[in-house]
């Protein structure tokens, strides 16, 4: 069984633990106003001039030469 010396330093590490992560999320919040929203991991968008139909709903694939493979 923990002594109150050792549940004291648990809660101080604990204490201390969420203060720096309140920090990070501060600087965080700040750095993400400087650049704006993060696009990281995003696909570019391209514009469509006709619906996409993706080939695993189709019964029997067909050719669209403006899909690329």
């Amino acid at each position: 069984m923990p002594t109150t010396f050792q549940k004291r330093q648990k809660e101080m590490k604990r204490q201390e633990k969420q203060k720096l992560k309140l920090e990070r999320r501060a600087q965080k919040k700040l750095n993400e106003g400087e650049k704006g929203p993060s696009t990281d991991g995003l696909d570019e968008l391209q514009v469509l001039d006709a619906p996409q139909i993706l080939e695993e709903f189709m019964d029997v694939p067909i050719f669209d030469p403006r899909v690329k493979r």
